[in-house]
């Protein structure tokens, strides 16, 4: 390794460097609040590192690590019983349910790593190699056999950091896009965001909006989150247990923890019918970006009151209404939020097999692990 490029791992956020949140300031992902949520509300399945990279003694550039027992799930998601279904379960179970994922694998988007802007990204690319190594072999000291190592979810632009001779034998893959909503600079209001839509579209809004009439949509605080808990973790397992894929499930006590750490920055809406709560998303103001969240919602009503529609029409009216530039929909419900304007960005990543062997024909494999979507893009504005 390069002498004036280094690593350290941490496995607790107590001891991160004190300017860790200097170099994190391109992302709350990165940041060391966020990271105490993982470290106090991980899924069960997975276990957290935190790498930070240097540059002689100076800390230039910060990562996230979370290894996934798969063996620990139950189901892998319920809602697809096919064959190709039933081969990815047991593709998973026998040669790939022990996974290192550099990244974030309950969110979309670029949350592996935030470099200083003065130095060289390929050798710090390069440290994070090492370092990736250097995590396998903590696991395998603790008798665990990491079978996939992956880098997720990147840029057309970020992926190209990864072209160094460390990765010329992971398999470069597209995964399902980013869906992206960027907000007309000249919106100011809901209003102006409808007056773009075609007619088409205004009457899909209309429509929505007419069915959720009886629907109280409020703003919980902590202790709403606390007296709720019950019935929220009922409604985002549902939601969550019924996907195409699920490599984790979220503790009871995630959304809690969340709201205790950021307060303001985490945003709880409970939809109502009554006293009833029915559904409910959840955002984080990220800087000038607005990230979707996790979501719950009694299915029977979601289809009658066209409750999920209703929840992104609120999503964009309420980032319109506070100044965001962008709302990150992430990668599930593709032609839904197509349908309401966000666009499909790209996103790359890089996998490999600790298996030699394996590896030749990961594309091949990697098409079981990645359920394919078949969707149709809209366009809904004049």
């Amino acid at each position: 390794m390069n002498t004036d490029y280094s690593f350290k791992i941490f496995s607790s956020t107590a001891h991160l460097p004190l300017n860790w949140d200097d170099v994190a300031i391109s992302t709350i992902f990165l940041s060391k609040k966020y990271l105490e949520v993982l470290e106090k509300s991980s899924p069960e399945n997975m276990i957290c590192h935190f790498i930070g990279i240097f540059k002689n003694d100076t800390l230039v550039g910060i990562s996230l690590s979370q290894f996934l027992n798969l063996n620990k799930l139950e189901s892998f998601g319920e809602r697809d019983k096919c064959i190709k279904t039933a081969v990815r379960n047991i593709v998973f179970r026998n040669f790939g349910s022990q996974v290192l994922v550099l990244g974030n694998n309950m969110l979309t988007g670029q949350n592996c790593y935030a470099l200083s802007d003065s130095i060289d990204k390929k050798k710090a690319m390069q440290a994070l190699y090492f370092a990736t190594t250097e995590l396998k072999k903590i696991f395998k000291s603790k008798g665990v056999t990491i079978h996939i190592t992956t880098y997720k979810d990147f840029g057309e632009e970020e992926i190209k950091n990864f072209a160094i001779p460390e990765f010329e034998n992971d398999y470069q893959f597209s995964t399902q896009p980013n869906m992206i909503f960027s907000i007309n600079e000249n919106w100011k209001s809901e209003q102006d965001y409808i007056d773009s839509l075609s007619k088409k579209y205004r009457d899909q809004y209309k429509r929505a909006r007419k069915k959720a009439a009886d629907i109280e949509k409020r703003k919980l605080h902590l202790e709403d989150i606390i007296l709720l808990e019950e019935t929220i973790y009922e409604l985002y397992f549902h939601v969550a247990k019924n996907a195409p894929f699920n490599t984790f499930f979220l503790p009871k006590n995630h959304f809690r923890i969340f709201k205790e750490i950021f307060k303001d920055k985490f945003l709880f809406y409970g939809y109502f019918i009554g006293e009833k709560l029915i559904g409910f998303n959840t955002l984080i103001k990220n800087g000038a970006i607005m990230d979707t969240y996790f979501l719950g919602y009694d299915d029977s009503i979601q289809r009658e009151k066209m409750l999920y529609l209703n929840m992104l029409y609120d999503m964009i009216a309420y980032s319109i209404n506070k100044g965001f530039k962008e709302i990150v929909f992430a990668r599930t419900a593709l032609e839904i939020k197509s349908s309401v304007g966000a666009k499909p960005v790209k996103m790359y990543g890089l996998i490999a097999h600790t298996n030699t062997l394996v590896n030749p024909y990961m594309s091949k494999i990697f098409k079981y692990l990645e359920p394919e979507s078949i969707w149709q893009e809209r366009n809904p504005f004049k």
